[in-house]
């Protein structure tokens, strides 16, 4: 703030500390929702991206962009649970349209369609959803190959059925040739709990000095704004 014989009011003081906390909030906001996807089959860490003139637009020059590093295997001993050990996603369908999952925990209903977790249809490479006639009753007989072909042998009449295979995309919806699926797996998120948690304090550390600093700005506004209103 200058006083000239009246009051101008300085841009860069209490709007940078503004901006800036605003800026610190979002950087909060992406470590915190990492720290909660730490125990997510197949999450993603989401990596802040902060523009060269964040100091100037503030927020508007924050984005985010996802880690596409592969998380630790794990096996299971559900033969419907499957992992994806290269990048890409598997599609399934909602009554919102098709989305992408890392999260290859699937199960059965009664007819014999393959589902998320939540209930919503897998999708085939065909476009249409995973659907298993003939499902044996031991489900460890059914196989899924490293492209993601899933069949399964009749032991008793020797007869092959091809359920088909599993769509794997790219987040752009682009379908991907070489994938490699495992069968028995699950993923763990790739996000590492002891950088977001330590990445925090820095982050509370800025916001609060800027909004120290934002109350000792406002404080003196205040006080020069009743002082010029004094007879």
């Amino acid at each position: 703030m200058k006083v000239y014989g009246g009051i101008i009011f300085d841009e860069e003081g209490i709007s940078t500390s503004i901006r800036a906390m605003h800026l610190q909030q979002a950087l909060i906001k992406t470590a915190n929702a990492n720290v909660l996807g730490f125990g997510k089959v197949g999450y993603q860490r989401l990596v802040p991206v902060v523009s060269s003139f964040s100091e100037v637009i503030g927020v508007h020059g924050y984005s985010e962009a996802k880690d596409t590093s592969i998380g630790r295997i794990r096996s299971t001993a559900n033969p419907l649970d499957l992992a994806l050990a290269c990048e890409g996603y598997f599609q399934y369908k909602t009554p919102y349209g098709v989305k992408l999952t890392r999260d290859g925990r699937f199960k059965l209903d009664k007819d014999g369609n393959l589902l998320t977790l939540d209930g919503h249809k897998v999708m085939s490479i065909g476009g249409d959803p995973m659907k298993l006639k003939n499902v044996p009753q031991d489900l460890k007989k059914i196989k899924v190959s490293h492209d993601g072909d899933m069949t399964y042998l009749d032991p008793e009449t020797g007869k092959y059925f091809n359920y088909g295979r599993l769509s794997v995309v790219s987040n752009d919806g682009s379908y991907i040739k070489d994938v490699d699926v495992r069968q028995g797996y699950t993923e763990d998120s790739n996000v590492r709990l002891n950088t977001e948690v330590m990445s925090l304090a820095p982050l509370r550390r800025n916001f609060e000095a800027n909004r120290q600093l934002f109350i000792v700005q406002n404080d003196k506004l205040s006080k020069t704004i009743q002082e010029l209103g004094r007879p």
